[in-house]
């Protein structure tokens, strides 16, 4: 059953940085992507290996526009995990990343009403977690607004207007499923969540650091 809650205001994800070997090549990605203004990117490379346990998805409008996407990804190198297809909820596929990062784009729709766009309604940070409601709580406790949750399965946080990424919690093995890739994974996250409190680790191992300039970070 889906409930909703209410904590201190003020506490939100404000930037999403992904740690990579190569800043230049990633970011040709993200810009034939169309994710450049949302994602910042760190020239660092720690040890991981198999899932890193999230994935950031984007929402769009159609099912026109989701093959757009992921046409774009794939033309700039992404491989493919799960081919776009129709499912009981609307229509999506999964790809990864040259740099490691899985991308899944979806949409509610199944049937187009007009022409693909390059438009993207929502992007969400799902992080795999071992206990969703233990982590919810963590995060609440934190500050966070919890704005959806669906007992140990689901939960999302309220983002602000100006967040370009609404932060949510999914079960670990159930993200694996859902993006076609085994939940066996060992070493960094390889990313950097940014807010707009001091800088923590969560139970999952997630890094939290106090939000920094809005440019992406290359040295």
């Amino acid at each position: 059953m889906a409930t909703t809650a209410s904590t201190a205001a003020g506490v939100s994800l404000t930037s999403v940085t992904l740690e990579v070997a190569d800043p230049e090549s990633a970011g040709l990605f993200h810009t034939a992507f169309g994710v450049e203004s949302r994602i910042r990117l760190r020239h660092f490379a720690p040890h991981s290996t198999g899932f890193r346990g999230f994935t950031l998805a984007l929402t769009v409008s159609r099912p026109a526009t989701v093959d757009s996407f992921l046409g774009a990804a794939v033309d700039a190198g992404a491989t493919v995990l799960k081919p776009a297809a129709k499912s009981l909820w609307g229509y999506g596929g999964v790809v990864r990343a040259p740099d490691g990062t899985i991308w899944k784009v979806a949409t509610p729709a199944k049937k187009d009403t007009g022409p693909a766009t390059r438009e993207i309604d929502e992007m969400v940070l799902l992080l795999g977690v071992r206990d969703v409601k233990a982590t919810r709580q963590f995060y609440a406790d934190r500050g966070l607004t919890v704005a959806k949750s669906f007992g140990g399965k689901y939960a999302e946080f309220a983002s602000g207007e100006s967040s370009p990424v609404k932060l949510a919690l999914y079960k670990r093995a159930g993200l694996a499923k859902d993006l076609g890739v085994p939940d066996d994974g060992t070493g960094s996250h390889r990313i950097v969540l940014g807010g707009t409190a001091d800088s923590f680790t969560d139970p999952d191992g997630f890094a939290w650091e106090a939000a920094g300039p809005a440019a992406s970070e290359a040295s």
